[in-house]
């Protein structure tokens, strides 16, 4: 039975693409932290839900506030 948790999916895939352990742990660290900061006025929202202006804020925010 496959998953229907995001992070659980996203797993999922990077190992059946045989990526290495380290890789999958940045990639799920770098989702779960772009849907936390999308989610702190309390509304959490799936990925699929967010428009192209959410990504450029989480950009915009991660190379001006912290430099990225």
């Amino acid at each position: 039975m496959k998953s229907i948790r995001l992070l659980d999916q996203v797993r999922e895939q990077l190992r059946y693409r045989h990526y290495s352990l380290r890789t999958e742990q940045a990639y799920t660290h770098w989702i779960a932290a772009f849907i936390r900061w999308h989610g702190r006025s309390g509304a959490m929202r799936h990925p699929r839900e967010m428009a192209a202006q959410d990504v450029q804020a989480d950009l915009a925010m991660l190379a001006n506030e912290r430099g990225v």
